[in-house]
């Protein structure tokens, strides 16, 4: 007959009269490494590209399209998402799809660093539609959500990580990564990889802005320090309307208005732009003008014109389309693409940065 199975000399795990407690830990060895804990950045300036004619030699830099929009951070923080301008304005409200794919990106935490901005039919970023989407010209508080979608260019800030300190084809490298699978209104820029002056040829040819070319082994500084070059095939850029040709016949009441850049820290009057106005723009520009607080009897400027003009308080800022500049320093083949806003925070041209 089998015997009976033995029981146990030992007691059972968990039957035990004392209670039951972990090891005491030795104290940690300050020689151990430690994992470092960045707190996210509340607001980072963004670096800026450097205007060339030329691109440079050599292998170390990365290119990619230039895109003509707003330029955007975008703080995916563990239990809010804002959206800031150049100028450390929140606009999460008019950007409301651009907030919901960066909710889809959660729960990890980041700074994404790009460019909004509106396509046209032919896939091109548009500013003047850009700015249409966002309300009418000169609203400076408008409330209207634009569908514009966000190319990312750089990452700043990844899971209590800060990567300014860090080299670009890095940071590059762990933005790919955070964005693979993401095609909705937060989308990668893509780096292309080609001569740069072939680049630049087939971007005008497709009536692209230009291109912006990245030193691989740069970290993120904030400012225009040379890190980053872009260079243009048709020229966008921000000036000073100080005042406006009245006429009768055009619309909106004005001909054309008059223009000022920087030279050091003075206005400079650098001519005046009449095309690229529609109705309702004009219009409703020429409203933004009267409302100004006041208008001037003597121009902001030096101006030696024979034009009939109305002179302003140098407060609005025009984004303005030209091919080239005269030889006495005037705007040449300007176009009116829209109003850059305050919040914006928006890089007036200067005329020494050339």
């Amino acid at each position: 007959m089998a015997k009976p199975p033995r029981p146990p000399k030992s007691k059972p795990l968990l039957r035990t009269e004392a209670p039951i407690r972990s090891k005491p830990r030795k104290k940690r060895d300050p020689a151990q490494p430690r994992l470092q804990i960045d707190p996210m950045p509340a607001r980072v300036e963004p670096c800026l590209a450097a205007l060339l004619q030329q691109p440079p030699a050599g292998e170390q830099w990365g290119w990619e399209i230039k895109w003509d929009g707003y330029r955007l951070h975008v703080h995916i923080e563990p239990n809010r998402i804002r959206i800031l301008t150049r100028g450390g304005y929140d606009w999460t409200g008019r950007f409301p799809a651009i907030a919901e794919a960066a909710r889809s990106l959660g729960p990890a935490t980041m700074i994404l660093d790009g460019e909004a901005v509106v396509l046209d039919e032919q896939g091109r970023s548009d500013f003047g539609l850009l700015q249409n989407s966002l309300g009418a010209v000169g609203r400076r508080t408008g409330n209207m959500a634009s569908p514009a979608i966000l190319y990312v260019f750089d990452l700043l800030y990844l899971d209590g990580h800060d990567l300014r300190g860090v080299e670009y084809r890095t940071r590059r490298h762990l933005l790919e990564d955070t964005l693979r699978g993401h095609e909705g209104a937060i989308r990668l820029s893509e780096d292309v990889d080609a001569d740069p002056a072939v680049l630049l040829d087939h971007a005008c040819t497709l009536g692209l802005e230009g291109i912006v070319g990245k030193r691989l082994d740069r970290p993120y500084r904030s400012g225009k320090t040379g890190d980053w070059i872009k260079l243009k095939c048709v020229q966008n850029e921000a000036f000073v309307i100080v005042g406006y040709e009245p006429s009768m016949s055009a619309h909106g009441g004005f001909a054309s208005l008059l223009l000022a850049a920087y030279k050091g820290d003075d206005l400079v009057y650098v001519g005046s732009v009449g095309t690229g106005f529609k109705e309702r723009e004009a219009v409703k520009l020429r409203e933004l003008m009267d409302l100004l607080p006041w208008k001037r009897k003597t121009p902001p400027v030096v101006y030696q014109g024979k034009r009939k003009a109305v002179w302003l308080q140098p407060t609005l800022i025009a984004e303005i389309q030209y091919r080239a500049w005269t030889t006495d320093g005037k705007l040449r083949h300007s176009a009116y693409k829209g109003l850059r806003e305050v919040q914006d925070n928006a890089d007036i041209y200067r005329l020494n940065d050339e």
